[in-house]
């Protein structure tokens, strides 16, 4: 079953592909739209748009979902219901694809709820206590943006139709509302600042879903529904607010990462570590270079949970890395490919991730950003160079930590395919998609220091890294001389703390509250059981006197004649 839907996605892929470089450089768009039902002279439309941007995501999304496909027979081989496994990724993909060419919020409903659902179905494969916890963080994080669009839907119904398209760059108030409502929403799918805890979290998912998720679905939804109504976000308090919040996203997740010891958080962390440039360059206005990083950082991201779930399934299903260690001896597909996809990452030159962030770095100096976001950015840059390497110095190189009794090597062909194949996208990616996309040079003026800037912040970034988690000192780390801060750092800022404990004990422990009292209490007691005896009583009386009881005519004169007397 996954060779056939591996095959039927690359066959997509391609087509898109095809479709995507004629719409691109003949210039058209298509839209279709048909009318379902009209409510109030407003039509409820299902529309769909075909354009270049649409077109050359969704190649890029089933090129992904066919290499993890593929990846997922030797991951999952020893899974009992691998098929029902292989049905949710299939339902995922299609959700994003629903997402992707949707122009109307109601079919984006479809869509993006589509994408909630089953990821929760997804972090919750493994059933144990820890994965429903995540999947219900996962969920309930989620549920405030599909509110925000829900809410949104209905304030669109006094625009007269649902086709953001026809409303995007409007000044009227319902359409801000509706702006404010979007940015909601893509916050909490990109786990942005303060949504940022369920990401994370999701790792309790297979690794196949990882590399799925935090490459091309479910977390890039919320930048790309940004990226559909960028023109609307210039003009609007939501640019300075997303700018801000990217920026500070960023240096939080590239702080946590380097305090994680997690394999899979780390990358996690990265991801959104990348989410927060895409948002900071898109809240600047250049919604086509959040689009292009989209794009590479799908493929060199793809590829580096492939090459992690590679490890953690050769090491004996280890996530630490501190418990890793000289892998580079035993495992050279994989340790190949994961130094490609962290040299991507970092933006080493003429790989993918270098066409796309260095030059967003370069368009976010030339912008006249405020003192604490051009830091918070020039840190973060260097931030992700320094766990890039820290992750390389503790499970790449180094001393050899496993069991003497371990078997470490690349010896499943069905998961180093994928390898070979996301590495090729991780290496001509960016240059491809920067011809592309950018078919015309574009002039940047700036100044030697702040052009080295970049450059000199990832060569400390790596420096640090690598020296500062060396072993001194009976194996004490330098790092954990300050232990109040590596906490606090380490823990994103007890952010997975206060969306927990604090919702559950708050929130959802005022619910029970409300549902014992209330629910299953007195609106029981004045509502539905209590109108339901009140009326089975009074049938009964009817039912007695229809009867001719004479019992019941001596009760009700009697009645009767208390009631006389205590009137007169």
């Amino acid at each position: 079953m996954n060779l056939s839907s591996m095959v039927f996605l690359l066959i997509v892929s391609v087509v898109s592909l095809v479709t995507s470089l004629n719409l691109l450089f003949s210039g058209c768009c298509y839209f279709l739209d048909w009318e379902l039902v009209s409510i109030n002279s407003a039509s409820v439309e299902m529309a769909l748009i075909v354009d270049w941007m649409s077109m050359m995501f969704m190649s890029f999304v089933c090129f992904i979902s066919s290499m993890v496909l593929f990846y997922s027979g030797g991951y999952m081989s020893g899974d009992h219901n691998i098929g029902r496994f292989m049905y949710l990724v299939l339902g995922f993909v299609l959700s994003m694809l629903l997402l992707i060419i949707s122009p109307n919020m109601i079919s984006i409903l479809l869509g993006w709820d589509g994408l909630g659902l089953v990821s929760y179905a997804l972090v919750i494969y493994y059933q144990n206590e820890k994965s429903a916890g995540a999947g219900m963080l996962t969920a309930l994080s989620n549920r405030v943006g599909d509110v925000a669009i829900l809410l949104g839907i209905s304030l669109m119904l006094s625009l007269g139709g649902w086709n953001f398209y026809f409303y995007v760059g409007g000044e009227s108030i319902a359409n801000s509302y509706v702006i404010f409502l979007v940015v909601l929403a893509a916050m909490t799918k990109s786990a942005q600042i303060p949504f940022s805890a369920w990401l994370p979290a999701a790792m309790a998912a297979p690794t196949p879903v990882s590399a799925l998720v935090h490459s091309s679905t479910l977390v890039t939804a919320g930048v790309y529904l940004l990226i559909r109504f960028s023109p609307s976000l210039m003009s609007s308090f939501a640019s300075t607010l997303l700018l801000f919040l990217g920026c500070l996203t960023m240096f939080m997740a590239g702080l946590g990462a380097n305090f994680e010891t997690d394999l899979k958080k780390i990358i996690a962390l990265s991801t959104l570590s990348q989410l927060g440039v895409m948002i900071t360059i898109l809240s600047l206005g250049w919604a086509t270079l959040a689009f292009f990083h989209l794009l590479t950082h799908a493929l060199f991201k793809a590829l580096l949970f492939v090459c992690a779930g590679s490890i953690i399934h050769s090491v004996g299903d280890y996530q630490d890395i501190r418990m890793m260690g000289g892998l580079v001896n035993f495992m050279h597909i994989s340790v190949m490919c994961i130094n490609l996809a962290n040299l991507a990452l970092c933006g080493f030159p003429f790989l993918a991730g270098f066409y796309s962030k260095d030059l967003i770095l370069e368009v976010a100096f030339l912008n006249p950003l405020n003192e604490v976001c051009f830091w918070l950015l020039a840190l973060a840059t260097g931030l992700t160079v320094c766990y890039s390497f820290r992750l390389v110095y503790y499970s790449l190189s180094g001393d050899y930590n496993l069991s003497s009794v371990s078997s470490v090597s690349d010896s499943d062909v069905l998961m180093t395919w994928p390898m070979l194949g996301l590495s090729a996208g991780a290496v001509v990616g960016g240059a491809a998609v920067s011809w592309l996309v950018f078919p015309a040079p574009v002039m940047i003026c700036l100044t030697l220091p702040v052009k080295l800037l970049a450059l000199a912040v990832s060569l400390i970034g790596g420096f640090v890294g690598y020296v500062l988690n060396l072993m001194v000192e009976n194996y004490k780390l330098k790092s954990l001389s300050l232990y109040p801060v590596v906490v606090f750092s380490g823990s994103m800022w007890f952010m997975p703390l206060l969306s927990t404990i604090g919702v559950s004990r708050k929130v959802l422990g005022g619910g029970s509250v409300y549902s014992q009292l209330g629910d299953g209490g007195w609106s029981e007691y004045y509502g539905g059981q209590g109108i339901y005896s009140t009326l089975m009583k009074s049938s009964g009386y009817l039912q007695s006197v229809q009867e001719d009881s004479i019992k019941t005519y001596l009760v009700i004169l009697l009645v009767w004649l208390v009631g006389l007397l205590l009137i007169i």
